[in-house]
């Protein structure tokens, strides 16, 4: 049938449903493909970064080393969970890989109970 709605990605981002984080130095250095993380997430990097000594591409680094360990693992290639310390707290975090507005691929950094 015919669609009725559709949100996409960039509309999410723009309306800050979804953060950009693609612009990150260390995003940059860890993934070729466009990332951006829940706002939830990014509510929780804001929190950190409050705190001496973090940054937002520190934060990108710890999140992407501990996502690329868990991706041999993982069981579903397109879906990695995996646990990070975000400022002395662990989080328990996911990462879809799929695609975006496009067929081309993009990750997207959400809580284990985000959808």
């Amino acid at each position: 049938g015919e669609t009725i709605y559709s949100y996409s990605r960039a509309q999410a981002i723009e309306d800050g449903v979804l953060v950009d984080l693609s612009q990150a130095d260390s995003i940059r250095q860890h993934w070729k493909y466009p990332f951006a993380c829940t706002s939830a997430v990014w509510a929780v990097i804001e929190e950190a970064l409050n705190r001496p000594g973090q940054d937002v591409s520190g934060l990108c680094h710890d999140i992407s080393t501990m996502a690329k360990l868990a991706i041999p693992t993982a069981p579903d290639q397109e879906l990695v969970r995996f646990r990070v310390i975000i400022a002395g707290r662990m989080q328990e975090l996911k990462l879809h890989i799929g695609p975006g507005d496009t067929a081309a691929p993009v990750l997207t950094l959400m809580f284990r109970y985000e959808d």
